[in-house]
């Protein structure tokens, strides 16, 4: 075990990954050395999430195996969202736990190592200022990317003024605060010096950057000057961003700038009125109509990811059938759902009628099949088309009982796809990772692609056919 090295177990969603990695450069500025491993460091971080229970319980047991799995001299501590939610009550969760770091001055992570080495007392120390105000503005020199292969997410911002009922993420995160925006092109020309194929834009809510800056469309202003800044990325991809702040000058952005993906991720959460208003979500539906109709059709090949949320109190059987309508209306390519999760201290903890479990995962079921059904459909209108794959990786093929058969394949992505959230496009034979490559659609599943390099050959499957999810399967290679 050496004292320089410490130890960085990242949970939760993407922005939290960035968080991460800004901390491992704090630390790496003062001369300290990411392991893999907890036993090869001195220093055990885990970047928690507190978003929802079960996310919660994976954060306390991963902080607990460290307590319980440490050695003489080992520090343990609690970073991220969890430790800024709950603050000292997680010491009495986890007994022996050493010190906890919020959200808001994750910056200061060695100064609390280096209190923490020289404390006299073994008492837990906490930094946990409320403040945020320095988002963008004391950020230790560090680059606010997390790097992924040859993808990078951006954190543009941080925090949000949102009012939904449901989430906590305001009470964790602080209002919004943006980053500057010269700040965010000097790090997207860093991020084309390092060959990044594909940059991420992300923050709790996109579409809000800039308001606190003065801005008017700031989020279109910014890809504006990523374009000009990194034109040698080819993708800039946009995430979460907010239902009525989809600007017509943000839609014309998009289509006018190649290196825009036709891609949004816009979390919806339901398309009912009635539950939306409980939600203290937008809920004028004729906009999402409108506004999706006209960026297909200045976008045709335009993939919409949005996500809902089931079971909210009070949704009624009618409510429910609304949102259905609403997805077979609205065709969505990707869907994420959530059955609701009654947060203590948010709005709608203590609103009445709360949905049974049972029934919570009946129209969970019968939302997503609904939406396989649709997944399907697109993707099999994509065989024997040609389109651009971005190569993360190469595996082997399987048989149905795990046997490897020995074909190479390479898993990408295509402008339609996510990291880690949306599909995958499987191509046979060994294509070189990092780089974007042509390939022709000859499958498809309710998830993923497949394709050939070939470009000129017959598709192996015919449109409106499938193969079977299940037939090939990728085992990763190190």
């Amino acid at each position: 075990m050496s004292q320089n090295n410490f130890y960085l177990l990242s949970l939760g969603c993407a922005k939290n990954m960035v968080d991460s990695g800004s901390m491992a450069q704090v630390l790496g500025q003062h001369g300290m050395r990411g392991s893999a491993t907890p036993d090869e460091a001195s220093v055990l971080i885990v970047n928690t999430c507190g978003f929802l229970e079960a996310a919660r319980e994976e954060s306390l047991a991963a902080l607990r195996d460290l307590v319980r799995g440490r050695r003489k001299g080992q520090l343990v501590i609690a970073a991220g969202c969890l430790a800024q939610r709950h603050g000292a009550s997680i010491a009495q969760d986890v007994p022996g736990l050493d010190g906890i770091i919020g959200t808001r001055r994750w910056m200061d992570i060695f100064d609390l190592v280096q209190r923490l080495r020289l404390r006299a007392h073994p008492e837990p120390l906490y930094h946990l200022p409320d403040d945020a105000d320095t988002v963008g503005l004391d950020e230790r020199g560090v680059l606010r990317a997390s790097v992924e292969g040859a993808s990078a997410w951006l954190k543009i911002a941080d925090g949000c003024r949102r009012p939904c009922a449901f989430c906590t993420i305001p009470k964790i995160k602080g209002t919004a605060v943006s980053r500057p925006l010269e700040t965010l092109v000097d790090e997207a020309r860093r991020l084309q010096a390092q060959g990044l194929r594909e940059l991420i834009l992300i923050a709790q809510d996109t579409s809000d950057y800039g308001h606190d800056l003065g801005m008017k469309d700031g989020l279109a202003t910014l890809l504006d000057a990523l374009v000009t800044a990194a034109p040698d990325i080819p993708w800039l991809r946009i995430m979460y961003a907010w239902p009525g702040y989809v600007t017509p000058r943000l839609i014309e952005t998009m289509a006018a700038q190649p290196q825009v993906l036709p891609y949004l991720d816009m979390p919806l959460q339901h398309g009912h009125r009635s539950t939306l208003l409980r939600m203290r979500r937008p809920a004028n539906i004729e906009w999402v109509y409108q506004t999706l109709a006209r960026m297909r059709a200045l976008m045709p090949d335009l993939a919409v990811r949005t996500t809902f949320i089931v079971g909210y109190p009070g949704e009624t059987d009618a409510e429910f059938e609304g949102l259905l309508d609403f997805v077979r209306d609205l065709q969505f390519d990707r869907v994420g759902a959530f059955k609701y999760s009654q947060e203590p201290g948010t709005p709608s903890a203590v609103l009445p009628d709360q949905v049974p479990e049972a029934i919570k995962q009946e129209r969970y079921d019968a939302l997503m099949s609904l939406q396989q059904g649709i997944s399907l459909a697109k993707n099999q209108a994509l065989v024997g088309r040609e389109i651009d794959v971005l190569v993360e990786g190469h595996g082997v093929s399987e048989d149905e009982a795990g046997a490897a058969e020995g074909g190479t394949l390479s898993l990408g992505r295509s402008w339609r796809d996510a990291p880690e959230i949306d599909g995958y496009v499987i191509v046979e034979g060994e294509l070189p990772p990092g780089e974007i490559v042509p390939v022709r659609v000859t499958g498809a599943t309710a998830y993923d692609l497949f394709a050939s390099v070939d470009l000129q050959g017959p598709a192996v499957i015919q449109p409106g056919q499938i193969i079977g999810e299940g037939a090939i399967q990728l085992q990763e290679q190190t």
